[in-house]
Order: C-alpha cells, then structure tokens, then sequence
C-alpha cells in the first residue's frame, strides 16, 4: 500500500513539475493552434478539399508501408515527389487558401475600410436606388416567368467574373435590367453585376458552387448564385424561369421562393452602406417606410 502511494506521489510530483513550467502564453498558443486546425478542418469539409486530404492520407500510407518493406526504388520515388511538400501543399490547396483570406480579409476593420468604396451620402441614395430599381424588375420577370442572375457587389471585389462580362457602366433601372435579360437577349445567359449602385457588367459567367447535396430542380443560375455568395461576400438575386420564383443567395445560403416585400428588405439591410445610426440597430426610417409600403402591397 505504501509503495503505491509513493508511486502515486512520484507522479504528482512529476506532473506539478510540469505545470510549474507551464506559463500563460503557453496556454494562449495552444489555443490558437486548436482554433487555427478547428477552422482549416471546418474550411476543407465544406469544399472538394476534403478529397484532396484523403488522398494524401493513402499516399502517406503507401509511404509507411513501401518504408516497412524495405522497397528502395519505390521509397527513392516518393522522396522525390514529396521532397518539397510545402510547395505541393500550396499548389493543390490554393483555392482553399485564398477563401480563407478572402474571409479574413472581410472583417470590418476601420482602417482597412479606407481601401473600399466610398460610403457618402451620395454613394447611399445610389445604392438604394438600385435596389429599388432591381425589386421592381424582378417582380416584373416573375410576373413574366423570364429568368434573371443580379449580383451586387460589396466588399471582396469580383474583377474576376466582371471580366468575363461587358461592360456597360450604366445607371440601374427597371426598364433597363427587363432588356438586359430578355429572351433572345445577346446578354441575358450571363448575370449582370451591380457594383456601387451602378449596372456595371452584364452577360458575366460566375462561379458554380462546389455543394453536391442540391435538389435537381436547382438550375444553373441557382448554382450560379451560390457559387458567387461561396467566393465571396456578393449578394445574388435570381428569378426562376421555369417557376418565376423569386430567390436570393447570401453567404453560400439560398432563399427561395421571397416575396417582393422580403426580397427588398433583404436588400436594403445587405447592400446599404453602415452608417452611425444603422450600426446601433437602427434602421433609416424612410428605408422602414419603403419595407412596410411593399410589404401592404403583398398581403393585398
């Protein structure tokens, strides 16, 4: 009995030596590493990434048995394929890295909100004429079952997909955007980006999401809308052609099926610059007026 208690002793002593040596920074770091593989764990499940690391998990297998097995030409192979794994990391997972940073990248940070597009008054109204302009084109597509892709732009900049696109810099108006997608239209296969309250770009080609788990009656403009709000923080409308169905892509998140009123409350809260005001929680009482107008107009 003595002696295990002596052992037991033994190893309190051990584990309080440990301890002892134990600082708070310790404690921080080892929170930050937990956190920063909990996040690229999350990050690669969420994406064809995950495929990619299992891959590497049979090919790190067939290392350790071809190592076992004493097989000199197949070892010799494999060093020299991994001899420089970091770079070969880098290369198969950059589409993962640079959603990561592109998240990263869209904190609201004062500072950093200098780089951004202005946010004055001007620029406000603009925006918010858009987003009118865009609800009443969109009830009017649904009406007539014509198929519709708007993208506004907001923080994360999509040159990528505007260069796919024309540019026709345009003032947003619902006669405008009702022939831009017009059937037969030389550009109404494509989406039409909005940025700063301006028809900037139409017939663009966006990204398709990488999710597998979508119902079959999802369309490719739905597909399209999602892939965007996935690559970034845009925010995207689609009109159903073969229902007329309204819905809006957030976030990688879709809405179908939005009445006109939810349509542009959503807008008005997603695309309108922050001000003082709205970041306390309060919402411009003309923008609450126009959300209440559109709202009466449904339940009639």
């Amino acid at each position: 009995m003595s002696e295990k208690l002596d052992n037991f002793g033994l190893l309190w002593d051990r584990l309080l030596s440990v301890f002892s040596m134990f600082e708070f920074t310790d404690f921080i770091d080892i929170l930050l590493v937990a956190f920063v593989i909990f996040s690229v764990i999350k990050m690669l499940k969420e994406t064809r990434g995950i495929q990619i690391v299992k891959g590497l998990l049979v090919v790190g297998v067939l290392y350790f048995i071809i190592n076992m097995l004493n097989m000199h030409a197949s070892s010799f192979l494999f060093k020299t394929l991994l001899s420089d794994f970091i770079i070969v990391l880098i290369i198969l997972f950059s589409p993962e890295i640079r959603h990561g940073l592109e998240t990263m990248g869209r904190r609201n940070f004062a500072f950093f909100n200098l780089f951004g597009a202005q946010q004055g008054d001007s620029m406000y109204e603009r925006k918010k004429a858009a987003v009118l302009e865009v609800c009443k084109a969109c009830t009017e597509m649904s009406d007539k079952r014509i198929g519709a892709l708007i993208v506004f732009e907001r923080e994360t900049m999509i040159g990528d997909v505007i260069k796919t696109g024309t540019v026709i810099d345009a003032k947003v108006t619902r006669d405008h955007i009702g022939s831009i997608f017009y059937p037969n239209s030389p550009l109404h296969d494509g989406g039409l980006v909005i940025r700063d309250g301006r028809a900037y770009a139409a017939g663009c080609i966006l990204p398709l999401t990488d999710k597998d788990m979508l119902t079959t009656h999802l369309g490719t403009r739905h597909r399209a809308a999602l892939g965007i709000t996935e690559k970034s923080d845009a925010i995207a409308v689609v009109v159903s052609e073969e229902t007329g169905k309204i819905s809006i892509a957030h976030d990688g998140t879709l809405h179908r099926g939005v009445s006109d009123g939810v349509l542009m409350e959503k807008l008005l809260t997603y695309i309108l610059p922050q001000k003082e005001n709205m970041a306390k929680g309060v919402i411009s009482k003309k923008i609450v007026k126009l959300i209440k107008h559109v709202k009466g107009k449904d339940k009639k």
